[in-house]
């Protein structure tokens, strides 16, 4: 059995090497090489002649190529060298360069020009950050249409109740409408990646809530620590209630107000627990408008979480 697996690795590094690139594992590179895919989900994202389209990790260009075709104008954003150099060799001299704008660095870094759609075979590891970071982009974009690994493409659509439901889908959908919309098997890529793929379609809400997503996202924190605890346990962690004292403290300076002698953190948080009525209720279960009405209770007495 030992030797099979060899072959086997061998066989693909061979494949791999022919292409003059050796793919670095540090960077997520697994390239889309299934055409059909690439269409469909071109298809999926409704471009336009008009469309600036930014795609994040465009690697040898097979995406990128397709892409020109149909737009206006493509950003490809990509960290490695090599593969710039073989995406410039491939536009070099046809009608599509200078329809191409590259811009190399870390995506997570760089400060992203405006763009109408985004379709991208992005780097795993880089998801949760690069989901936000594009939700928090103005001004907004139209639609994403994004490849990631399986289990975090279930997380990002989990309802409320769901076995993977977490922070990450309710911030995700606080900000955005998400549909799954195909599944995507591991030898699509080249090499082939450890696990399977789904492509996710990703709104952003325009506009958007009427809500402080920083405030937001500490309570969701709080909140999703131990998502089957009741939100009166989850609130009881003493490190919690240090941030949030601190935090009322510096909102009463600021607003002039009296901090009673005896004044009890703990017992602020459970009489506006108590007064949401969701003191029993548990995160894995609660939807964004149990949230936004949770954090105006505890806004509207003074207990802020940034």
């Amino acid at each position: 059995m030992p030797k099979i697996k060899a072959e086997k690795k061998s066989r693909i590094h061979n494949e791999v090497a022919k292409q003059g690139i050796q793919f670095n594992k540090d960077f997520g590179q697994h390239i889309l090489k299934n055409p059909l895919i690439i269409t469909s989900m071109l298809d999926k994202a409704g471009l336009r002649p008009t469309d600036v389209a930014l795609e994040i990790g465009p690697g040898t260009g097979n995406m990128t190529i397709k892409m020109l075709d149909r737009v206006k104008k493509v950003v490809a954003c990509e960290i490695d060298t090599r593969l710039v150099a073989e995406l410039q060799k491939r536009v070099q001299g046809t009608p599509y360069q200078a329809k191409l704008q590259i811009i190399v660095g870390d995506v997570l870094k760089t400060e992203l020009p405006f763009f109408d759609i985004c379709v991208a075979n992005i780097p795993y590891q880089i998801s949760s950050p690069l989901v936000f970071k594009l939700l928090l982009h103005r001004p907004f974009f139209r639609c994403a249409v994004l490849m990631f690994q399986k289990e975090f493409a279930q997380r990002l659509v989990a309802k409320p109740g769901d076995k993977l439901y977490c922070r990450l889908s309710i911030n995700t959908q606080l900000l955005a409408r998400v549909d799954m919309l195909m599944k995507v098997g591991k030898n699509n890529f080249r090499p082939p990646p450890k696990v399977e793929s789904s492509v996710v379609r990703i709104e952003p809400r325009n506009p958007p809530p009427p809500i402080n997503f920083v405030e937001w996202d500490g309570l969701t924190r709080i909140a999703f620590v131990r998502k089957n605890k009741t939100l009166a346990a989850a609130f009881k962690h003493s490190t919690t209630m240090a941030v949030l004292e601190k935090n009322y403290r510096v909102h009463c300076s600021l607003h002039n107000k009296d901090i009673p002698e005896d004044f009890d953190i703990k017992q602020k948080v459970q009489d506006i627990l108590t007064g949401a009525e969701a003191d029993q209720m548990r995160a894995r279960t609660m939807d964004c408008d149990d949230f936004m009405k949770l954090l105006h209770a505890f806004n509207s007495e003074g207990i802020h979480f940034a």
